[in-house]
């Protein structure tokens, strides 16, 4: 099991992880104005915010291993449900653009940062995956 260094306790991440840098609370004139621009059910658009935004979080390789792993596990089952990260929830301190969580396909979203940190991520996800190999 991986010790995340930070807080000295097991990571293990969910898919909701990738969705950290979209989070507009207490940011809603800055960076909420900022996607609001964008129409994340427009793959073009989709593509921009997630190269943009989601793939360059400081996170070390393995950090990025994990989480494809969660993500790719989560794609695996046909019934998982994406929506419900993007569900509004008053006692939580975290929020998503207007819309956000009116997506036509919640899953597409996910499928486009799966293949895209497939690519992006390369050198760490092969990194961590010899490193895990070998463990």
């Amino acid at each position: 099991m991986f010790i995340d260094p930070g807080t000295m306790k097991p990571y293990v991440p969910t898919p909701a992880y990738f969705l950290a840098c979209f989070d507009i609370y207490d940011r809603e004139e800055t960076l909420g104005e900022e996607l609001e621009k964008f129409n994340p059910d427009d793959p073009v658009d989709r593509e921009e915010l997630i190269r943009k935004y989601c793939l360059p979080m400081n996170r070390s390789y393995m950090h990025r291993f994990l989480m494809m792993r969660s993500l790719k596990q989560a794609l695996q089952e046909e019934s998982y449900d994406f929506g419900s990260f993007f569900q509004y929830d008053p006692e939580a301190y975290s929020s998503f653009p207007d819309g956000w969580d009116e997506m036509k396909s919640f899953r597409d979203f996910f499928q486009d940062i799966f293949r895209l940190a497939n690519i992006e991520w390369r050198d760490d996800l092969q990194k961590a995956e010899i490193e895990e190999q070998s463990s």
